[in-house]
């Protein structure tokens, strides 16, 4: 028996079961559904005058507590106002594959060629994170969380 195979193959085989649980728990491991009949199922824009709430139909959504970024949602609303404050720069982040109601690439395309608009959901929904939701004129809306640049660049020692 060749003692080098042996121990090159148990590397191998550790290194694959790490990846696959490293990609499980990316994937499915820290995600949670979000109720649409619970209080976290609620979206709002704010406008001018203040946060105002959504009449939703559809909502899907997932969060996690592992990261303030991870919470996307798919709804449909049909009270959009139309002063509801615009969003500059809306990054649209990668939903889970499995998350099959929220496509990205396709929502920030869409935000691009004006298919779609950005606007404000929640500022500092957590700390320098913002919700942000895609709006289509057919009512879909599609939200994510995104890092804003409210704070002034930190040193490494903050």
């Amino acid at each position: 028996m060749n003692w080098g195979k042996v121990a090159a193959a148990s590397i191998t085989l550790a290194a694959i079961a790490a990846g696959g649980g490293m990609w499980y728990a990316q994937e499915y491991g820290y995600y949670d559904s979000i109720d649409p009949a619970g209080p976290d199922a609620r979206i709002a824009v704010t406008t001018p005058a203040g946060r105002r709430d959504l009449t939703l139909t559809d909502f899907q959504g997932i969060d996690a507590d592992s990261s303030p970024l991870r919470w996307r949602a798919c709804a449909v609303t049909g009270d959009l106002p139309a002063d509801a404050l615009p969003f500059d720069d809306p990054t649209p982040l990668i939903a889970p594959g499995w998350f099959d109601c929220f496509d990205a690439q396709q929502i920030g395309a869409d935000l691009e060629s004006g298919a779609a608009r950005a606007v404000l959901s929640v500022a500092e929904i957590r700390p320098d994170v913002d919700r942000v939701l895609a709006v289509y004129p057919d009512g879909r809306i599609f939200g994510w969380h995104q890092y804003n640049d409210k704070t002034p660049e930190r040193g490494v020692m903050d």
